[in-house]
């Protein structure tokens, strides 16, 4: 298992330097590796037998791996039998070929059908250029008769044993391009390997007898064990550091702009009435706080500026343009500029022949100084819309087929004359009264101007876009901040429970008792509100709030809270510690790198599959953190306790847990995988596509099936060990979570990240120190052996 997770692993990065054909044919699809896949099979079939686990009746152990092999002999008969190309018909057009790329070139074999393109479709979001959904009207020639039918994606066309997804569409949108697969065999067998798998699991957690079963018998007897004795530990004294943020030297005419700004600042009571104004921005309607949420934390990365809030910020940005153009709120490599100093006195833009250079060169290829240059422009280009009021939509056009709403910089010509003058006047009219109620201190007519605007936006709205539950709804969200708040609960209350936890260890007075008590219920009403603000994006953006890495941390956060409550009933180490990683987690979640929007869908995403494969595959990752954790927490204490006689039951408590932890996060892994696997088969016609995300996520479970069979090996079966892989493997979760975005590169864009390269130096650093940890208590490890 361990030669097979790491031929994946150099398949990974063959793929990133030769390209994703290289490695199929170098490592995949080779004889040897094929060997490799059927020897496992071969050697489970074999320990089945020789260890009488029929006779026993470990039948969970017994379907999970028979499952394995079935879903390998699937993947067999699919790689021999299946055939697998692409149909491309352009509108008006018919075509019965369908095209093969295979290791032996190009080749077209003749469909027992003809299939006509009657029409294409491209449908976008509202106001933008983002696909929401491409569909295919096709006329089917077949047994003398003709049928209708249409392909989109996430809808697929079935037919005489070929099944056709929509794949991809000409640029002038056309012509369609279909992917056809034919696998009736293969399906069957793979689909009854993942039935029999998830059957093997439920069985593996519900059934007398199985390892999971026996896990948490043997636990209770462990703690029967380990309230006996009395237990000293050595406690230490965390610190948290703060962080500062650095100052910067500014020009004394930088300063007068900002004392100006800061004397003309609007109103908060005005400006969240600004704020509730809906826009179109990205495909999707919003109240503007979230537009100048973005905004100022895309140019600034904060969420305030000269204590001024977003919205303040972004009516004081239109109505005094010249002075924010002087001021230093471009945030850059290493210190703020002003969008002036990126013009010269003839109006040249400073960053135009650097980017002519680095946009002439693939994207790939372009180094980290080149990527930031890219996001510097971004952030003037950025300043350039708001100053020339392109950006935000704010104005719906009721006849606009794209529902594209406008605002006063665009074309006006589209709208009749009276709405664009309307437009034109009633925007520069607001900004004229601002200016006049800064000062005057009187907001009647910049109200009166606001609430004429939206009367207008609800006349004109014929799609029905603005929604004023769900902008009222995010407006409640934003305002309540929930996760911010989350991320504090979980450091303060975790941090004195896992005070209490140790305390405990030492004395169990019944006031210990009841403060736990108290603790845990404000742990769970802190979890509640953590669930609530998903619950909340959710509602507003339409689909299940895991589709980013943003969302996908938030809620890996909650998972290990969730995972920390079902193993913390065992022990409140465990909850306390799950409950600071969850805090950890949602910090790293608020950093500068990671984008919270809430963004549209790409198509392939719009489908209830995202809701379950992510779900359950990003729920594994809590389990693992926990068990992260807790193998981390007993390396510590074998490195550096002297009374190893008292405290080797409570590590061996604490190792069971560990292991509990572990079998379920592989489960959930394993499951999630294959749902995965599924979703990628009704959404695109294949299983595997050997994509980085999805062999590490498959290297994954190798690492962590290799952790929970050690022992199996009988001078590999001891809690050092055990303990010392559950740590070392979590670094298989941090490459596929991130690793796999940052170093190398493919299909799941989705839950990609700028990730910053200092994130792994910070990993490293951590790792390195474990595995010192690892030789120290390496040295100590027979002292704590549980005889």
């Amino acid at each position: 298992m361990l030669i097979y997770s790491f031929g994946l692993a150099t398949a990974t990065i063959v793929e990133k330097q030769l390209g994703t054909q290289a490695a199929k044919m170098l490592i995949y699809y080779s004889p040897l590796f094929i060997l490799l896949q059927l020897l496992l099979a071969i050697n489970f079939l074999i320990i089945l037998f020789n260890s009488n686990y029929i006779k026993s009746k470990r039948w969970g152990l017994i379907i999970i791996h028979l499952s394995l092999t079935v879903i390998l002999g699937g993947a067999l008969t699919t790689f021999l039998f299946g055939k697998e190309g692409q149909v491309h018909i352009r509108e008006g057009e018919k075509s019965d070929q369908m095209v093969m790329h295979t290791s032996k070139g190009v080749k077209t074999e003749k469909l027992p059908f003809v299939l006509e393109l009657k029409d294409f479709r491209l449908n976008r979001y509202p106001g933008s250029n983002s696909p929401s959904s491409y569909e295919s009207t096709l006329l089917v020639y077949v047994d003398n008769d003709i049928r209708e039918v249409s392909v989109f994606m996430n809808n697929v066309l079935d037919l005489k044993g070929y099944r056709f997804f929509q794949a991809s569409y000409d640029k002038d949108e056309l012509g369609t391009v279909l992917s056809v697969n034919k696998d009736v065999a293969g399906r069957t067998i793979t689909y009854t390997g993942y039935i029999l798998l998830l059957i093997g699991f439920i069985l593996m957690f519900l059934m007398p007898g199985s390892r999971f079963r026996k896990l948490g018998e043997q636990l209770k007897d462990i703690r029967a064990r380990a309230d006996k004795l009395t237990l000293v530990f050595l406690l230490s004294l965390i610190s948290l550091n703060g962080f500062s943020q650095n100052n910067w030297n500014e020009t004394k005419h930088t300063i007068d702009i900002i004392e100006s700004i800061k004397d003309n600042a609007i109103p908060v009571e005005h400006a969240e009435k600004f704020g509730a104004l809906p826009v179109q921005f990205r495909g999707r309607v919003m109240p503007l706080n979230t537009f100048s949420s973005e905004i100022l934390r895309k140019i600034h990365n904060e969420t305030n500026i000269y204590n001024l809030n977003s919205d303040q910020f972004l009516l004081s940005l239109l109505v005094n343009p010249e002075k924010w153009s002087h001021a230093k709120i471009i945030s850059g490599d290493q210190s703020y500029l002003s969008y002036n100093q990126f013009f010269d006195e003839g109006g040249s833009y400073s960053l135009l022949n650097q980017l002519q250079q680095i946009y002439n060169q693939p994207a790939d290829k372009r180094n980290e100084s080149e990527k930031d240059l890219i996001k510097l422009d971004e952030k003037v280009n950025i300043l350039y819309q708001l100053f020339t009021h392109i950006i935000p939509g704010i104005f719906p056009h009721a006849e606009d087929p794209s529902h594209t709403w406008y605002n006063l910089g665009d074309n006006l010509s589209v709208y009749e004359f009276k709405d664009s003058v309307f437009i034109t006047d009633s925007f520069n009219n607001y900004l004229a009264e601002v200016r006049l109620s800064l000062q005057s201190n009187d907001w009647s007519k910049p109200d009166e101007i606001l609430n004429s605007i939206k009367e207008y936006q609800l006349s004109n709205d014929k799609a029905s876009l603005i929604r004023p539950d769900k902008i009222e709804a995010e407006l409640k969200y934003n305002r309540l901040n929930i996760f911010n708040y989350s991320k504090l609960g979980y450091f303060i209350l975790g941090g004195l429970l896992l005070i209490l936890a140790f305390i405990r260890l030492m004395n169990r007075k019944t006031w210990l008792q009841y403060a736990s008590t108290i603790l845990i219920i404000g742990i769970a009403a802190i979890f509640i509100y953590h669930l609530f603000g998903m619950g909340m994006r959710w509602y507003i953006s339409g689909y299940a709030p895991w589709s980013n890495s943003y969302e996908t941390m938030v809620y890996v956060a909650w998972a290990t809270v969730l995972a920390g409550f079902i193993f913390g009933r065992k022990n409140i180490l465990t909850l306390s510690l799950a409950t600071l990683f969850g805090g950890v987690i949602l910090f790293v979640s608020s950093l500068n790198w990671m984008d919270p929007q809430i963004n549209t869908l790409v198509p392939v995403l719009n489908s209830p599959w995202l809701m379950f494969h992510v779900a359950v595959i990003v729920a594994a990752y809590g389990f693992f953190g926990i068990s992260f954790l807790l193998g981390l927490t007993n390396i510590i204490i074998m490195s550096f306790n002297k009374d190893s006689s008292l405290i080797a039951l409570r590590i061996k408590e604490l190792s069971v847990i560990n292991n509990m932890s572990l079998l379920t996060g592989l489960a959930l892994m394993t499951i999630g995988t294959f749902l995965g696997a599924v979703w990628a088969n009704e959404s695109w016609g294949r299983y595997w596509g050997w994509d980085p995300k999805e062999t590490w996520a498959l290297i994954t479970i190798i690492v962590y099936s290799v952790v929970t069979h050690l022992h199996l090996v009988k001078k590999w079966n001891s809690d050092w060990l055990f303990n010392f892989t559950s740590v070392l493997g979590f670094s298989s979760v941090l490459m596929t979570y991130l690793g796999v975005n940052y170093f190398l590169s493919g299909m799941h864009s989705y839950g990609q990240t700028d990730t910053s390269s200092s994130v792994f130096v910070y990993i490293a650093i951590v790792f390195t120190i474990i595995v010192i940890l690892g030789f120290l208590s390496y040295n100590r490890r027979s002292k704590f052996i549980d005889s």
